[in-house]
């Protein structure tokens, strides 16, 4: 049998031809000339140029502007002019926007990842794989928090205009990162990619104008160190945000001290991967791959330095070896190759020049026995050994597919090991023992530490450093404070927080679209709607239909009579779909973002419809918006509903999840047909929960018609059911039901006692309203953590540690 590395030597790979054609069609429709993305509006400044290059070939991609200190002058008023009116159109609106970027990102996934590895030299499965959907889920979960402002940060505003620089190894991803977050929380921006690496921001900030983001609000600016330096020093900045090298960390920190602005720096790295004698090896080996050559070790938190008690030293060494005769360098575009190119002459010199000092110093290095490509610029994989803790290479960030090898004999000594370092950004640990995992992870010196795993990310978790690693945190509610101040008497976000409310409801007055219309002269087509079970229209068992009557008593409709066999159909469809609980947060707040992108759509039908109902125009536009807002605020919810972690009086981590409860049933107040609905279903979805609704006795009408919207937008059938019927006759089956295992009921008291009396069945848990009614259109009575808290129940699991 042939080995592996015989076995691709046989093989043909290459990209598909037509692989660089959209991202060379897009350059040559801008005559691969960019200038300048100021207020909206694009600007090729007379000054100077400069190309930026392929790292696979060295050949130019496109010539960019070098912004002078006047342009980024120009930026920062653009994006000072913008900032008020940003921060007045209010949360739900900033939300939208951000979901319209996530939406755009996502339609044009294949030219940004195509762009992104031209441009960097990264493989194209990194930059299609992780890349692009990490970027779609920052300005999701950000657009989550826009939405939830208010609420969450109720003593915040933002910080202002926002100075961003990012560099070369992500430059999509950085955008991400600083971009979303500065938005959500109402500030505006100015950002500069790196010079090496500008082609995708360039082309975000096309996105930016194709959703109608206000002009201003982002504005993208190109060049070198002299642009960086001109926005760092610019007065009329708020806060910097920098990622990059720690050396020029240090120059911004010593340019804005005592100048007010606010400051965050996500630095170097030379993050420890400890390795314990009873780690599975073959992950290890794996786990070795992502985190150095992974991006090919241009990576802040790469795992550089292997730590390995020295009783596996050689079987780690002899398996990674092998491994590494597999790897592929060459074409970024080959959707076979491992490792693409390093992102410049300077930085392969520099790759280069610290491995010669390694063998200088005694190290010993071993790299595979195949070549790399001889056009543009590639680093093989390298492994050194027998290094000393004090060595160069074992102390200073290579950022490049470097990794240097180390042992250890103790948990002791591996901890001091892992801590010889400058450096505080990440470590990974590996070991079968969570005993042991526990013990270490709190002593390492990082601001972020995976066990058994490594370079892992999400937009829900903050990043960042310790030391000369930097400070502050990127993603997560951590990440939020980075581009928020706390309120103070007398000052209003720039201008913008006594308008507020006024600029949202006139906001939303612009958005509402036409009122309900007049009725047709011609008889309507006669029309009952079915029940709605497990994803599809049914007939209800009984055969018979209600009539639904509007305010003057006249019949507008009929809707079918549900019983106790159709509540039992219902309550099996809910059990059959109980994977849904399984499903993603993100992915479920991305189903009910798109429930809300279908209601908007239909939204003149739906105020039409509640108009008939007894509605004003006024009142039934008013519905809809709320509905929509509503819908978006769930949505955020999905994936941010966190758990906990207790401080028991142990050597333990207690970690408290919350969970979905299962099978809900719901049996929705009469008032606010569609909000009411939606306020009550929705949440108790977004935990996971399926649900088996009753809709307003009095008004059905709406909730048979929001079926249709739920047909359209990806809701798993039986996540939502809907039986029509009367209130009374419905709420006691359900809350009989032993398969039901929780049920809300918003009605009368006598109704809540039935159904709390009724329950005691199987002990579900029931949350009623006692006829005390509600006020839905109330952020607060009508939505909140409240429901939240309903539709969970938490579990607790403890975790001991400690030798």
């Amino acid at each position: 049998m042939a080995s592996i590395p015989e076995i691709f030597s046989t093989m043909s790979y290459g990209p598909a031809p037509e692989a660089a054609a959209p991202a060379h069609a897009w350059l040559e429709g801008h005559d691969r000339r960019f200038g300048l993305y100021i207020g909206g509006r694009w600007t090729r400044a007379g000054g100077e140029t400069f190309d930026t290059l392929n790292p696979a070939t060295g050949k130019p991609l496109a010539q960019l502007t070098q912004a002078s200190a006047a342009d980024v002058g120009r930026a920062v008023r653009a994006a000072r002019a913008a900032q008020s009116g940003w921060w007045d159109i209010g949360g739900h609106a900033r939300a939208r926007y951000l979901y319209a970027l996530a939406r755009q990102i996502q339609k044009h996934s294949r030219l940004f990842a195509v762009l992104e590895s031209l441009d960097n030299g990264k493989p194209i499965r990194e930059s299609r794989d992780i890349d692009v959907p990490l970027v779609a889920r920052h300005f999701y979960h950000h657009a989550g928090w826009a939405q939830l402002m208010e609420r969450e940060l109720p003593d915040r505003e933002p910080v202002g205009v926002i100075g961003q620089i990012i560099p070369w190894n992500f430059p999509l991803l950085m955008l991400a990162w600083k971009i979303a977050p500065a938005l959500a929380m109402g500030n505006t921006v100015v950002l500069k990619p790196a010079e090496f690496t500008s082609l995708t921001a360039l082309r975000f900030a096309e996105v930016c104008s194709e959703i109608g983001l206000p002009d201003g609000v982002v504005n993208i600016i190109t060049g070198d160190g002299r642009t960086g330096e001109a926005l760092v020093t610019h007065p009329g900045v708020d806060k910097i945000a920098f990622t990059g090298s720690t050396d020029v960390g240090r120059i911004i920190r010593s340019a804005t001290a005592g100048s007010g602005k606010k400051l965050s720096l996500e630095l170097g790295g030379k993050s420890p991967f400890i390795v314990f004698p009873d780690a599975d090896v073959d992950s290890v080996v794996e786990g070795v791959v992502d985190a150095i050559w992974f991006n090919q070790g241009q990576v802040c938190c790469a795992g550089s330095r292997i730590l390995v008690q020295e009783g596996v030293a050689e079987r780690l060494v002899a398996k990674l070896k092998a491994r590494m005769e597999t790897l592929r360098v060459g074409d970024p575009l080959d959707k076979a190759v491992d490792m693409g190119a390093i992102i410049a002459p300077v930085q392969l010199e520099k790759i280069e020049g610290l491995v010669r000092r390694g063998e200088e110093e005694g190290a010993r290095l071993w790299q595979p026995s195949w070549s790399c490509p001889t056009d543009g610029w590639f680093f093989p994989p390298s492994l050194f050994t027998e290094v000393s803790p004090a060595a160069t290479i074992a102390q200073v960030e290579i950022f490049g597919p470097v990794v240097v090898l180390m042992t250890f004999r103790t948990p002791v000594e591996a901890v001091e090991l892992a801590n010889n370092t400058r450096y505080g950004l990440a470590a990974s640990l590996w070991t079968e023992n969570i005993n042991l995992a526990l013990d270490i992870a709190p002593q390492l010196q990082a601001g972020t530490v995976w066990i058994n795993c490594t370079n892992v990310f999400d937009a829900a978790s903050g990043f960042g450093g310790y030391r000369e690693s930097g400070f502050g945190r990127e993603g997560g509610r951590e990440g939020l404070r980075e581009y928020v101040k706390w309120k103070r008497d007398g000052e209003d976000a720039k201008g913008g927080t006594p308008a507020r409310g006024s600029a949202r409801r006139a906001s939303r007055a612009r958005t509402a679209g036409a009122s309900a219309s007049s009725s047709p002269s011609l008889p309507p087509i006669d029309r009952t709607p079915k029940l709605y079970i497990g994803g599809k229209q049914a007939r209800p068992d009984s055969g018979y239909s209600l009539p639904v009557l509007d305010p003057a008593g006249r019949v507008i409709g009929e809707v079918g009579h549900g019983n106790r066999k159709d509540v039992r159909n219902a309550v099996e469809a809910a059990h059959k779909a109980a994977g849904w609980a399984r499903v993603t947060a993100h992915n479920r707040a991305q189903v009910l973002y798109y429930i809300a992108e279908n209601l908007a759509a239909r939204g003149d039908e739906f105020r039409r419809r509640l108009a008939e109902l007894g509605g004003s125009a006024e009142q039934a536009d008013r519905e809809v918006v709320l509905t929509i807002d509503r819908i978006y605020t769930y949505a955020a919810w999905a994936d941010k509903y966190d758990g906990a972690v207790h401080h028991t009086p142990y050597r333990n981590v207690t970690l408290a999840m919350p969970e979905p409860i299962g099978v809900v049933g719901v049996v929705c107040p009469d008032e606010w047909p569609l909000l009411g609905f939606v306020s009550t279903t929705l949440p108790a979805i977004a935990m996971g929960n399926t649900v088996v609704a009753v809709p307003s006795g009095r008004s059905p009408l709406a909730a048979t018609d929001f079926y249709q919207v739920l047909d359209t937008s990806d809701v798993p059938g039986g996540v939502i059911n809907i039986v029509t019927g009367l209130r009374d006759e419905l709420a006691p089956v359900l809350a009989a039901h032993d398969d039901v295992d929780g049920l809300w009921y918003f009605g009368s008291a006598e109704g809540s006692a039935e159904v709390e009396r009724l329950s005691a069945g199987n002990m579900k848990r029931t949350w009623v309203d006692l006829g005390r009614g509600r006020d839905w259109a109330d952020t607060r009575e009508g939505a909140g953590e409240e429901f939240l808290e309903q539709a969970t129940q938490v579990k607790n699991i403890w975790v001991p540690y400690g030798e």
